[in-house]
């Protein structure tokens, strides 16, 4: 019953963030987000939402898990402003995985920068770095220090 009640608060809490956002974004994250996790601490005051244990968002294309996530929101609105991410983050989106340490998303920017030994994998395609930003709406990649592996299609 209280995990129904997190999810049912969470939900609200970002609605108009999601709403605002997506008649101004191009590329945007589709449908509604939800956000599951063991524990929820929000703190009204700093506009924070702190998620920890087993922590799960997703909408209609795209899954991100870690430890622990804690959301910044704008008072008036409560748009979300930035997320951070820390411990196992694994995101994915369509065939591509992202692993890192940590993650955090400006929403700003439409940006994800992943630190801690971040892992982009398409297929068997792996790249590799010290740091990976994520740019959304322009679908493209910065990594620095980067190993690439490109596997080739074998054709019959």
């Amino acid at each position: 019953m209280l995990k129904l009640f997190l999810i049912i608060s969470i939900f609200f809490l970002f609605l108009p963030a999601i709403q605002a956002s997506a008649e101004n974004r191009k590329t945007n994250i589709k449908g509604p987000i939800t956000i599951t996790s063991e524990t929820l601490t929000a703190d009204n005051k700093a506009h924070t939402a702190l998620f920890e244990k087993s922590v799960v968002a997703k909408t209609t294309d795209l899954t991100i898990q870690a430890d622990i996530m804690l959301v910044f929101y704008k008072e008036d609105g409560g748009d979300v402003t930035k997320i951070e991410a820390t411990g196992n983050v694994r995101v994915l989106r369509e065939a591509r995985i992202i692993t890192s340490k940590a993650a955090i998303y400006y929403a700003g920017e439409e940006k994800v920068l992943f630190t801690g030994e971040p892992r982009a994998m398409d297929g068997d395609n792996v790249v590799s770095g010290t740091k990976i930003i994520y740019f959304i709406d322009d679908d493209r990649f910065f990594v620095e220090n980067s190993r690439v592996i490109l596997k080739s299609k074998k054709e019959h």
